[in-house]
C-alpha cells in the first residue's frame, strides 16, 4: 500500500458492455426524465396555485415531488451524459458528493412515505382530531424532520464509505457512486464499515415501512368497519396510490441495500437502480397525482384561467 497510488478519480462503467445500444437507452432514458421533470413540477405549481389543495396531504405531496425532482437530478444528468461520452470520470469530490445527496434524497423520500402513511391514518382513523393531528404546524415539524434525518444520515454513510483508502482500481462498475460499487474499490478490508451501513439500512428502511404497515393496519380495520360501500370505496382509493408507490419503492430499494455488500452483483443491481433511479420517480406524478381527481380539477381549473386571462387583455 505505501507503493500504490491514492485513487484521485472514479471511471463510471455504466453500461458500455452495450455497446451501440447505449444510444437506444440514451433516447429512452432521456424520455422517462424529461416526463419525471415535467410531470413533478406540474404537481408542484398544481398545489402551490390552487388553495384547495393547501392540506396535509397534498403538502407532503408537494415536498415528495420537489425531493423526487433534486433525486433524479443527481443521477440521470450525469448518466445521459456518459451515455454519448467516451470520457465517464468523476473527480473523488464529486463522486462523494453525488453519493451523499443520491443517499439524502432517497431517505428523504423513505421518510416522507412514512409520514405520508401517518397522515392517512389520522385522515381516516381519526378524523375529528385531523386538524390538530396535522396541523400546518405539525407537517412543517414532520418534513423538516424528514429532510434533516435524511441528510444527517446520508453525511455518516458517506463519510464511512470515503474515509477508506482507495488505492487500486478506479472503476466504478455502476452508471452512479452508490454504495457498494465504490466500497469494492477499497484497499482493506470493508467488513467493518458494509455491517454499520448494513445495519443502518435496515433501521432507515423497515421502521418507516413497519409505521406504514401499523398505520395500514388500523386503517384497514377503520374501512371495514364503515356501513357503506361507496365511502369504504372512497377510503380506499385514497390510499391505494401510496400503496402502489410504497410497495415499488421499498421492494426495490429492500433488494439492493437489505443485505451483506459482499453478495453485490453489478448485472441485476443496476437493472434493480434504474427501477428506483427512474420507474418510482416516473410513478409518483403519474400514479399518485396526474390520475387523482382533485389534482385533475385543479389543474383544468388553472389551465382555463390561463386560457381566459389573454382573451381579456
Amino acid at each position: 500500500m505505501a507503493n500504490s497510488t491514492s485513487v484521485t478519480e472514479f471511471l463510471l462503467l455504466g453500461f458500455s458492455s452495450l455497446g451501440e445500444l447505449q444510444l437506444v437507452l440514451f433516447v429512452i432514458f432521456l424520455s422517462l426524465y424529461l416526463i419525471i421533470l415535467s410531470g413533478n413540477i406540474t404537481i408542484i405549481s398544481v398545489i402551490h396555485l390552487d388553495r384547495s389543495l393547501h392540506t396535509p396531504m397534498y403538502f407532503f405531496l408537494c415536498v415528495l415531488s420537489i425531493s423526487e425532482t433534486f433525486y433524479t437530478v443527481v443521477i440521470l444528468p450525469k448518466m445521459l451524459i456518459n451515455l454519448l461520452s467516451v470520457l465517464r470520470t468523476l473527480s473523488f469530490v464529486s463522486c462523494a458528493t453525488q453519493m451523499f445527496f443520491f443517499l439524502g434524497f432517497a431517505v428523504t423520500n423513505c421518510l416522507l412515505l412514512g409520514a405520508m402513511g401517518y397522515d392517512r391514518y389520522a385522515a381516516i382513523c381519526q378524523p375529528l382530531h385531523y386538524h390538530i393531528l396535522m396541523s400546518l404546524r405539525v407537517c412543517g415539524q414532520l418534513a423538516a424532520t424528514c429532510i434533516v434525518s435524511g441528510f444527517l444520515t446520508s453525511l455518516v454513510g458517506t463519510t464511512l464509505v470515503f474515509s477508506l483508502p482507495f488505492c487500486g482500481s478506479n472503476q466504478v462498475d455502476h452508471y452512479f457512486c452508490d454504495i457498494s460499487p465504490v466500497i469494492h474499490l477499497a484497499c482493506v478490508d470493508t467488513h467493518i464499515t458494509e455491517l454499520v451501513i448494513f445495519i443502518g439500512g435496515v433501521v432507515l428502511l423497515l421502521v418507516p415501512l413497519f409505521f406504514i404497515c401499523i398505520s395500514y393496519g388500523f386503517i384497514v380495520h377503520t374501512i371495514l368497519r364503515i356501513p357503506s360501500g361507496q365511502a369504504k370505496r372512497k377510503a380506499f382509493s385514497t390510499c391505494a396510490s401510496h400503496l402502489t408507490v410504497v410497495i415499488v419503492h421499498y421492494g426495490c430499494a429492500s433488494f439492493v441495500y437489505l443485505r451483506p455488500s459482499a453478495r453485490y452483483t453489478s448485472g441485476k443491481d443496476r437493472l434493480v437502480t434504474v427501477s428506483y433511479t427512474i420507474i418510482t420517480p416516473l410513478l409518483n406524478p403519474v400514479v399518485y397525482s396526474l390520475r387523482n381527481k382533485d389534482v385533475q380539477m385543479a389543474l383544468r381549473k388553472i389551465i382555463g384561467k390561463a386560457a381566459f386571462f389573454p382573451k381579456i387583455s
